[in-house]
């Protein structure tokens, strides 16, 4: 698969998440729930996490947004989605590095899993908030959980 067919697969890939996303929804008793709203263009959603244990055992967010906002933390979801903490800690490190160009790594980009379809967001620098915002807040969420067990 050449380049262009490559980012035909991965545009088709974020229009079909941001139009069409079942994790756009309410959790059932989520363990933590935090805002995340990006000023610079009014994106703005609402995740919501539930641990069991170590593990993500579902996700799910409610907002809105432009569509790089939007797939992104549905297709988020889908990755994160029952790993464990470390992992998707890992995950969300390397997503932002990818997203910063901090990140070339072929091995490190591979944890992404459909998740890299966002790497030429990189080129795009109004829309990287937009794809960072549901990593971040995230991020926020794991911090609020280890906080809460004593073991950030």
């Amino acid at each position: 698969m050449d380049d262009n067919e490559l980012n035909d697969l991965y545009n088709e890939l974020i229009m079909e998440h941001s139009m069409n996303s079942y994790n756009k929804k309410k959790l059932k008793d989520p363990s933590f729930s935090q805002l995340g709203h990006n000023p610079n263009c009014g994106d703005e959603i609402t995740l919501e996490i539930k641990f069991n244990g170590n593990i993500i055992e579902d996700m799910a967010f409610e907002g809105h947004g432009c569509a790089i906002s939007m797939s992104s933390t549905s297709i988020m979801i889908d990755t994160l989605k029952g790993k464990t903490v470390e992992e998707a800690k890992e995950i969300v490190k390397t997503f932002i590095e990818m997203i910063k160009r901090e990140t070339k790594s072929e091995e490190e980009l591979a944890k992404l899993e459909d998740a890299i379809a966002f790497k030429n967001v990189s080129n795009m620098p109004a829309r990287v908030k937009c794809a960072l915002l549901a990593w971040h807040t995230v991020n926020d969420l794991i911090n609020l959980n280890e906080a809460e067990k004593g073991t950030l």
